[in-house]
């Protein structure tokens, strides 16, 4: 095993704080406990729940480092106990509690995915949160199949370029929403089947146009609000609406009866305070079912914006400005 240093570079902010206060500190290096491998962190992925922690908004789970970062990508330099010593030097990404930006980041073994060929250090960071999300929701809760027809708010969002990108792969119509013109177009050129712009069209009327007034099978939202019962007025009888964030507001009503009478389905989650059984689980799905398509150079994460390590203000700037197309990433010498 390669000489550790004892302390690394990291952004561990005291939250809640404005994105300009994101500075770089030394924290110690994290050791690999049982079952864990830690990495030399080549890139990091800047995700939406990053924001919301930084501004106060999203309670860490329990255990978790309280620095920033759910997926990175980078090698193999050490192992806790009960793990394959061949795993020393292989290049992996891997979907984190926390801890991502930084240098160095323990993570159990089972959450790892390698990386190919096919793949940058930089598209491998941007992979890990997307494909986990959008895998457990789109295709597992909300049984989506070849030949559905699904929609999906935040087109052009790392969530949405993951959900056109799968939906490619497997089959799917992807119909999505985004704020302008311009991210309608994006959206389209990297393969969605249909984009409304929500801000100039009603997207419930679009939809029942676009179907033929049947509705799709599937809505996968990260607005909550209002949005709940619009959504539903979207799907085909049997449909099944599955909320993954509430950016638009905590709380919906809704219709009851149309629940019942179109037999409709209504679930979400959140994937950070899954435990690590569940991800090493879901990642072992993906190893099999996915990750030929990314070996083979078929899937690929859009990617946004790289900026360095002690950028991370400015990055997380970019991301609530709400103006990137697909992924944010951090990249660390």
């Amino acid at each position: 095993m390669a000489v550790l240093p004892a302390t690394m570079r990291a952004v561990d902010p005291v939250t809640p704080c404005a994105a300009g206060a994101l500075l770089v500190v030394e924290r110690p290096v994290p050791v690999a406990g049982p079952g864990e491998v830690l990495i030399r962190v080549a890139a990091a992925g800047v995700n939406r729940p990053d924001v919301l922690q930084r501004m106060g908004q999203y309670p860490m789970p329990p255990g978790a480092p309280s620095i920033l970062g759910l997926e990175v990508a980078g090698e193999i330099v050490a192992l806790g106990s009960g793990i394959e010593p061949d795993l020393i030097g292989q290049p992996v990404c891997a979907l984190l509690g926390g801890g991502g930006y930084a240098e160095y980041v323990a993570v159990a073994a089972g959450q790892c995915l390698p990386v190919p060929a096919a793949l940058t250090m930089v598209e491998a960071a941007a992979i890990p949160e997307t494909l986990f999300t959008v895998w457990t929701n789109l295709f597992e809760r909300a049984y989506a199949v070849e030949g559905d027809t699904v929609l999906v708010h935040g087109g052009t969002s790392g969530i949405g370029t993951m959900a056109i990108a799968l939906g490619t792969i497997f089959n799917l119509t992807v119909i999505v929403t985004a704020g302008s013109d311009e991210k309608c177009a994006a959206a389209l050129a990297l393969g969605a089947a249909h984009a409304i712009n929500y801000r100039t069209d009603d997207f419930v009327a679009r939809v029942r146009d676009i179907t033929g007034g049947r509705g799709v099978q599937a809505v996968l939202d990260m607005v909550g609000g209002d949005y709940v019962p619009r959504n539903l007025q979207c799907l085909a009888d049997d449909g099944r609406h599955v909320s993954i964030a509430v950016q638009g507001g905590l709380m919906a009503t809704i219709p009851i009866f149309e629940v019942m009478r179109r037999r409709l389905t209504l679930t979400g989650s959140t994937l950070r305070p899954r435990d690590t059984s569940f991800k090493s689980m879901v990642a072992d799905e993906l190893a099999r079912i996915v990750w030929p398509h990314v070996s083979a150079g078929r899937l690929k994460p859009v990617i946004d914006t790289t900026f360095p390590l002690a950028q991370a203000g400015a990055a997380h700037a970019r991301m609530e400005g709400g103006d990137h197309v697909g992924k944010i990433v951090l990249t660390l010498d």
